[in-house]
């Protein structure tokens, strides 16, 4: 098996996300009911943007539907939705676990300093004095902050608390993110 540098990911990942023209909004966790309602676990930060669609995409193994919403309801901390190709628990069963995704153009716009976590995903990540500590995996969402998941060439995540502090620029043209380690961070 051939290994590749970080550079090499890095690389290969920025390519990857400049194509990306799709964002998770969802997840489909089950069939609601018997007349193709679909249980939906939200991904996004607005879940009432659901009742603002006028379509999606359920991405599965056997690829790409697109789906218009007709009614969304909210239930706990699931979205309720009845597609309009969604007739039965029989349609809506094969979409179980797939995710819904929305063209980035219909995405909630982000403010100053903001990222959508899709476009941090594979990012190469730095120290200050540029040394490479490794790629981030996935961000964790925490109620104080957020806390970004490094996978290290070593096979040890590192944990980095998102805040200005340990997060010094995000460059998503260069595909790196230069962080500042403090005290006792590599030891976790």
């Amino acid at each position: 098996m051939q290994t590749m540098s970080c550079e090499a990911v890095c690389t290969q990942s920025l390519k990857r996300r400049i194509m990306a023209a799709y964002l998770r909004v969802g997840v489909i966790t089950a069939p609601h009911g018997i007349h193709g309602q679909v249980k939906v676990y939200p991904t996004t930060d607005d879940v009432r943007r659901f009742t603002q669609l006028d379509h999606c995409y359920v991405e599965t193994k056997s690829g790409r539907k697109t789906l218009h919403p007709e009614d969304v309801r909210f239930f706990k901390n699931l979205v309720i939705i009845q597609f309009r190709e969604f007739s039965s628990i029989e349609d809506a069963m094969p979409y179980k676990g797939g995710d819904l995704l929305i063209d980035r153009d219909q995405a909630i716009p982000l403010g100053e300093g903001e990222y959508y976590i899709a476009d941090l995903i594979d990012l190469k990540v730095q120290t200050e004095d540029g040394t490479v500590l490794g790629v981030l995996q996935d961000v964790m969402e925490t109620g104080a902050n957020d806390v970004y998941i490094v996978g290290r060439p070593d096979g040890k995540d590192l944990l980095i608390p998102a805040i200005p502090d340990c997060i010094l620029d995000i460059d998503l043209q260069e595909g790196v993110i230069t962080v500042h380690l403090l005290d006792g961070l590599l030891n976790l």
